[in-house]
């Protein structure tokens, strides 16, 4: 058989077309690649920040707040201020299904000084048993203990942040006396904890003594600001709030049916409207991100099939010269299968990088706290659908190329 010149200058004015047009192509599966892989890492990243706003919070713990009454109940008037005391806690302590019940107290707009260095900060005093609902982190020494609480200490637990304003980078504080309004505590322990849900304030910003020796100094007799409690195994907070805010309403003369004298910030409710919410971006993430992906690969089947409606000659003359079936179809899903893999591949790296430049700008310098990548895992199971994308995006054309006849195809050119 006799191949003229002009049919293979089409043959080549044809390929050249082709690569146009899969370069185009290449680039809706790049974009569908990349949009899955930076919307899977700023998934993740947001989980992780979420993650640092309730650091250290136990997951089934509640606080309990007084606010001012809503309504008039036995001659006591509507508005009316109450507050917290410490047989409160021995009433919540006793409903079933509670395990730990701690008090706290805190003021604010305290200076604390140690050799002319100054740091405005707040004060706490809690319990040893704190450390069971918000994880302190310590970096040197201790948690207040049962000794301080019972005889009534000047010692304290100083904040990340204290420390950083009034030691020396790696000086141990421990053992130094820092004053707090003309008193001096003996520091026993440094809390490098960084949670940024403040209740009563933050951790790194706070001077934690024993609660015995807060109310002593600050002459705070029975007050308590706020009541912490967490559950037993297999109980949860919303079975016991409605108990613990009867017994609350009771002591302190308040109406069963007042919705606003007792407050409770429920963090368990918290932690699973944060799962709830992760679960819904990660489901919008994969969705938006497949069906980005889906497009592209649908756009390489529709030009693969184009691709093959315009190289009819070359399919035949290949055919005429000894082109098995096979080959064709061979030929045609490695070519779909090489194009949807290289531009996904393409697409992940640059989603990588991407997702890199926004973790380095968003992490304070020296620290990467937030993480907004994909897991390894998850990038090799994109390759593996990737491949399979393009080969049933290369299915059709390759089974179209295959019912060419070789004469019929020289006929038509």
């Amino acid at each position: 058989m006799r191949i003229d010149r002009d049919t293979c200058e089409e043959i080549l004015v044809t390929i050249t077309r082709n690569k146009t047009r899969s370069l185009l192509t290449a680039f809706g599966v790049f974009w569908g690649i990349f949009m899955l892989i930076a919307l899977i890492g700023g998934g993740q990243g947001l989980q992780e920040s979420l993650q640092h706003q309730f650091e250290g919070f136990a997951t089934n713990s509640a606080f309990v707040f007084a606010n001012k009454t809503s309504q008039a109940y036995k001659g006591f008037r509507k508005g009316r201020y109450w507050e917290l005391e410490t047989k409160d806690v021995e009433r919540i302590r006793q409903v079933e299904g509670v395990d730990v019940v701690s008090p706290s107290v805190a003021l604010w707009g305290k200076t604390a000084s140690y050799q002319g260095n100054k740091y405005e900060c707040s004060v706490k005093g809690l319990y040893p048993n704190y450390e069971q609902l918000e994880h302190q982190d310590i970096a040197y020494g201790r948690f207040i203990n049962d000794v301080d609480l019972r005889e009534g200490r000047k010692v304290c637990v100083i904040g990340k942040r204290v420390y950083e304003s009034l030691f020396k980078g790696g000086e141990d504080p421990c053992g130094k006396f820092v004053q707090v309004d003309g008193i001096y505590y003996q520091v026993v322990g440094m809390c490098a904890s960084e949670g940024n849900i403040s209740i009563q304030g933050q951790a790194s910003e706070a001077v934690t003594i024993p609660y015995t020796t807060m109310q002593k100094v600050y002459n705070l007799g029975e007050q308590v600001q706020v009541i912490s409690f967490t559950m037993k195994p297999g109980v949860k907070v919303k079975d016991v709030q409605a108990e613990v805010e009867r017994r609350l309403k009771e002591a302190h003369y308040i109406a069963p049916d007042d919705k606003q004298a007792v407050m409770m910030l429920n963090m368990e409710a918290m932690f699973s409207m944060m799962d709830n919410l992760m679960t819904g971006v990660r489901f919008l993430a994969w969705m938006v991100g497949l069906g980005t992906l889906l497009a592209g690969a649908i756009g390489v089947s529709n030009i693969m099939m184009v691709t093959v409606k315009e190289r009819t000659t070359e399919i035949g003359i290949r055919r005429a010269i000894g082109a098995r079936p096979q080959d064709i179809l061979q030929q045609i899903l490695s070519e779909s299968i090489v194009l949807t893999t290289a531009a996904g591949m393409a697409g992940i790296s640059f989603g990588v990088f991407v997702l890199n430049v926004v973790e380095v700008a968003v992490n304070p310098p020296g620290q990467v706290e937030t993480h907004f990548q994909v897991s390894f895992s998850t990038a090799i199971g994109t390759c593996v659908l990737l491949i399979l994308l393009g080969m049933l995006a290369g299915l059709a054309p390759a089974y179209r190329a295959m019912a060419i006849k070789p004469i019929e195809a020289i006929r038509d050119e």
